[in-house]
């Protein structure tokens, strides 16, 4: 056994440290002068070459170092050629193995092919630029088999670099979509507050303007929902319907410069400075209400309210559909209980004497359109609110959920629609219904109580 390591210059090595090594070969074979033949012509290529006179002495050679081919000769004493690649091909699979035989040993070629699975075999004699093609080729293709191996590791190592990190994206835009909904659930219900919280003002402002006459108490309610019944049954759009209502809600507001004495006179009895002061609340109540953004509409509506479908009206003298039709639903829901309450003429009309004269007016101070949607309301006696049960305040119960506004028996708002009734807002309820010595109209949802 014998190892034979050419100069870096004799096998054209770079002087790079960095360079790689050669090639290394191992020849195999019971006759000297082979081994010499061999070591001879691959050292002067630059390749690495060790030699073994026997299969034994090979495998030594092989548990030992690093080989990248084997040639081996078939016939040789206590272990052949075949016997021997077969070991190199179980233990070291990624050395490439060549056999050297005769021309007359086919069945020696065989069992090499099907126990060593040899890369090729070369007859003797051989020609050594055969030999040397074929050790190049081998050695190639070795080196694109471990290149291929070591891309499909890469390739594999990525993929699951990649899969993870797919993963963690997924976790994190999951994570990222709920925080998103959760804020986005946050802003609805933050929205839907302030809504509330709006009407809210709106009713409390109400009421506030109603305190200058008493007499007229609870009247801007009555006329918000029944602008805004006839407003649903118009068929208008949800925006539509919530102006109509905050503006029949405010449609007094630019009464609040009123003297008491004028307040209290019925409309019919108004002349001169007075009659003209009272035609120009509507605009009083549109410049009140102009710096609001949110309530420029109702602003509009309220401008137009004593505007009169054939022209007749006040302030600009709109006809027909030119008038809002906020405001064309607005006046017919503010004169009907105007005529009830005294305000518009000097005795209390009961509720069919108003219906009859509305009808009267249509088309000259209603519009038709509106009257039926009213006459339907009106004949029709359902309650198109918003609905619920009504209970009695030792019914209550925490959880429950008012139905409509609860107002006092002078017209006064104590709570709103949709508020949930805890236990202290329960005993108050009963404490004012105790001093007032008389029964609240409570309307909710729940009347079980929370589920």
């Amino acid at each position: 056994m014998s190892e034979t390591a050419p100069s870096l210059a004799a096998a054209g090595a770079p002087d790079s440290p960095d360079a790689a090594p050669p090639p290394t070969l191992l020849c195999v074979d019971d006759e000297p002068n082979i081994l010499s033949a061999l070591r001879r012509l691959f050292r002067a290529k630059g390749y690495r070459v060790l030699t073994a006179e026997g299969g034994a002495a090979g495998l030594e050679l092989l548990r030992q170092q690093p080989v990248d081919l084997v040639i081996s000769d078939m016939r040789m004493p206590e272990m052949d050629g075949a016997r021997f690649l077969a070991e190199v091909r179980a233990h070291w699979p990624d050395t490439v193995r060549l056999l050297l035989t005769g021309y007359s040993d086919i069945q020696s070629i065989l069992d090499a092919i099907n126990c060593g699975e040899i890369y090729r075999y070369i007859t003797k004699p051989w020609d050594d630029n055969d030999i040397l093609l074929v050790v190049r080729h081998a050695l190639e293709r070795r080196a694109l088999e471990q290149d291929k191996r070591r891309l499909e590791a890469l390739t594999a190592r990525q993929n699951a670099e990649l899969k993870a990190l797919n993963a963690g994206l997924e976790a994190k835009v999951e994570a990222r979509t709920r925080q998103l909904r959760t804020l986005h659930e946050a802003a609805v219900a933050a929205n839907e507050k302030l809504k509330s919280n709006f009407i809210t003002t709106i009713k409390i402002f109400s009421n506030l303007i109603e305190l200058r006459n008493t007499n007229l108490s609870g009247h801007t309610r009555l006329v918000a929902d029944l602008a805004r019944k006839i407003a649903v049954k118009l068929g208008l759009e949800a925006r539509e319907v919530q102006e109509i209502f905050v503006a029949a809600l405010l449609h007094d507001m630019g009464k609040i410069g009123f003297s008491d004495e004028m307040l209290a006179t019925p409309l019919t009895l108004l002349a001169g400075d007075k009659l003209g002061l009272y035609r120009k609340h509507p605009v009083r109540a549109e410049q009140l209400l102009m710096p609001l953004q949110d309530l420029r509409a109702s602003a509009t509506i309220l401008r137009a309210q004593l505007e009169r479908f054939d022209g007749n009206g006040f302030p600009d003298g709109l006809a027909g559909l030119a008038i809002p039709i906020g405001a064309r639903v607005l006046a017919l829901a503010t004169d009907y209980y105007n005529l009830q309450q005294g305000a518009m003429v000097q005795r209390h009309l009961r509720p069919e004497e108003a219906k009859s004269l509305i009808l009267d007016a249509s088309g000259k101070r209603y519009d038709p359109h509106v009257v039926a949607a009213f006459r339907q309301i009106v004949d029709g006696g359902a309650d198109e609110g918003p609905g619920g049960v009504e209970v009695l305040s030792g019914e209550l119960v925490p959880g429950m959920v008012l139905a409509r506004d609860l107002i006092s028996r002078d017209g006064l708002m104590l709570l709103t629609g949709e508020h949930v009734l805890d236990a202290r807002m329960i005993q108050q309820v009963q404490d004012f219904e105790s001093k007032s010595e008389g029964r609240l109209a409570i309307w909710v949802r729940n009347p079980k109580g929370p589920a």
